[in-house]
């Protein structure tokens, strides 16, 4: 597939080749703020790589040429190193972060492996909008995710107010968001396990239409969670198709990831085709249904080769099915279909173990949870739903919800991420059966009890064998390589708890691991995978691409020392090689460390 057949750029407007490469300067600088010299610049649009200099002021690209006769405040020679644009993911958490602590440097790792823009509000969750008459119920659900009591930090409402917050705080890099449809739904019906209404849907597209208005780059929905997963068709209609009238992106965390995947993502396709709202299918890997008289079998030989693959590289061919679902997404995207996808360099997934419950034991308040979980009796037929529980399409009845984890994926596959209380905290990193071993318990009596005991707020990891794992990492590369993938962390910093290695390591891992070392993405395309081809996903506009009067957002790194040392046991640590990050034209990680006092971000908006 060549690449102009497979990307499209409809957001901006991209000068030749040539043209970019000999920008002189059409204006009389006496100085620039910043002057990078002698820069293999990597403009992040796939092009072959050019020598340049790159002249900064007032956080703009203002001039690229061979070589530029001027002076600077600050000149860097960039001679043997790449120059790119500033990562951009458009899949993060960091939101959940970022509005609700007073100390937005927490977000340092992403800085420091050279993202400088993050996309919020992602899998239908977020910190707005609030409506005040479900309001209780809907920073509740947010806390799920947070693990501590966030009542007091939600000084906002609309998400106009949220992103003014955002404004008059500062951030560190710059931010945009989705409305999640999770809070859209809360703010219509609170916490119920039912089917939106023809009023439900209007009190959503309210809200939503707000949302857009405020600057909100789009939608976004998590299919697989309470209460999102009540949606029907007619609802992701009506929404998407304000989406659509915005001009805007409808950001999808769709039904199923495992046997029902086709049918999932031919639900949103649907909805593109219906409502022509351009879809963006959110972190997209495949989960292998195994048998269940086979699974135990089955998991427990996978984990006795991915513990051999650790000291003996073992081959294994690339997933099949995830293959042939690439394959139909990017004929749909030849043919002119508003369509994108998103993917992460890692094996392990990361959500709140609420998510694996059935669907009618979230229903209320987090005391009428913890009251189900208490019950001898509640507790017996919840997990008796698990047990029986099946995996069918469409996901909406009591018993067919597609997150059935537990059984899924069983007790050895999920890891204790974050816990609240001290006591627990010695169970952070170990899996559910080796938490219900410590304990004297069955797994499923252990998760029960200490849910009791964290008041509902505990995040766990997913892994097939175990956290990290870079066998079954290989097993679906073909995902990372595919030309119309965005690179993506899905990742939360919470400042406690185990953090997942994707928030230390995503970039550096994409352009040591898949470049250098297994010569899946050339370095080019690594960068446009990661910059404006996102950039183009999410309709952000002046960013992405290394191009006169777009937003200074770069990246001045080593190609051949880019490395990264974090591991899924000690994920904190940063990596190398990479010498300055820029954001908005001001250097805020260099050689000599990271810069705490510049909050240079902007709140990026529709």
């Amino acid at each position: 597939m060549s690449e102009d057949k497979a990307i499209k750029r409809p957001y901006t407007k991209v000068l030749p080749y040539r043209q970019r490469q000999f920008d002189f300067m059409r204006k009389d600088f006496s100085m620039f703020d910043v002057l990078i010299q002698h820069a293999n610049v990597y403009d992040g649009t796939g092009q072959p790589a050019f020598i340049a200099d790159i002249g900064l002021q007032s956080g703009k690209i203002v001039a690229i040429a061979p070589k530029i006769e001027a002076s600077a405040k600050t000149i860097i020679n960039a001679g043997n190193l790449a120059v790119c644009p500033g990562f951009i993911d458009i899949h993060s958490h960091a939101d959940l972060t970022i509005s609700l602590l007073d100390h937005p440097t927490i977000l340092e790792p992403l800085l420091r492996q050279g993202i400088t823009t993050f996309v919020g509000g992602n899998c239908g969750m977020g910190p707005a909008p609030l409506d005040d008459t479900h309001r209780h119920e809907a920073i509740m659900y947010v806390e799920s995710m947070q693990g501590e009591n966030i009542q007091s930090n939600f000084q906002w409402s609309s998400v106009a107010d949220f992103l003014e917050t955002l404004d008059k705080r500062g951030v560190i890099l710059n931010c945009g968001y989705l409305v999640p449809h999770g809070m859209l739904r809360i703010a219509a019906k609170g916490l119920q396990n039912k089917r939106a209404n023809h009023d439900d849907i209007k009190i959503m597209k309210k809200y939503l239409e707000a949302g857009l208005e405020a600057g909100a780059l789009g939608m976004s929905t998590g299919l697989m969670y309470f209460p999102g997963l009540n949606a029907d068709t007619p609802e992701l209609s009506a929404l998407a198709s304000v989406v659509s009238q915005y001009h805007s992106v409808f950001s999808s965390h769709i039904r199923s990831y495992s046997n029902t995947l086709p049918q999932a993502i031919d639900e949103v396709i649907h909805l593109s085709r219906t409502t022509n709202v351009r879809v963006q299918i959110s972190h997209l890997f495949h989960l292998p249904h195994i048998h269940p008289l086979i699974d135990g079998a089955a998991r427990t030989i996978l984990r006795m080769i991915s513990v051999i693959n650790r000291y003996i590289s073992i081959p294994l061919p690339d997933d099949r099915h995830l293959q042939s679902l690439l394959a139909n997404l990017n004929q749909e995207i030849q043919k002119g279909l508003p369509l994108g996808f998103d993917t992460m360099p890692t094996s392990t997934g990361f959500t709140h173990i609420l998510a694996f419950f059935p669907p009618w034991a979230l229903t209320g308040t987090r005391d009428d949870m913890i009251h189900r979980l208490t019950d001898k009796e509640e507790r017996k037929r919840i997990y008796q739903s698990i047990q029986h529980g099946k995996s069918v399409w469409p996901h909406r009845d009591p018993d067919t919800w597609a997150m059935n984890y537990f059984k899924m994926m069983g007790f050895r596959s999920i890891h204790i991420m974050s816990m609240v209380t001290e006591k627990n905290k010695i169970y952070e990193g170990m899996s559910l059966h080796e938490v219900g071993k410590a304990r004297g318990q069955h797994p499923f009596d252990a998760v029960c009890d200490l849910l009791i005991e964290e008041n509902g707020r505990i995040l766990i990891f997913i892994a097939p064998t175990f956290v990290g794992d870079e066998m079954i990492e290989q097993f679906s590369a073909c995902s990372i390589s595919d030309p119309n993938s965005s690179i993506v962390t899905d990742t939360i910093l919470l400042g406690f708890g185990k953090p997942s290695h994707l928030f230390y390591d995503c970039y550096p891992k994409l352009l040591s691991k898949y470049v250098k070392k297994e010569k899946r993405l050339t370095l080019e395309e690594a960068i446009r995978k990661s910059t404006s081809l996102p950039a183009m996903q999410m309709g952000i506009k002046h960013r992405g691409i290394i191009q006169k009067d777009y937003w200074a957002d770069l990246v001045i790194f080593d190609p051949k020392t880019v490395d990264y040392s974090s591991t899924p046991e000690k994920p904190d640590i940063f990596p190398t090689g990479i010498h300055y990050v820029f954001v908005n034209g001001h250097p805020v990680v260099t050689p000599e460390g990271y810069n705490s006092k510049i909050r240079n971000g902007h709140v990026i908006r529709r």
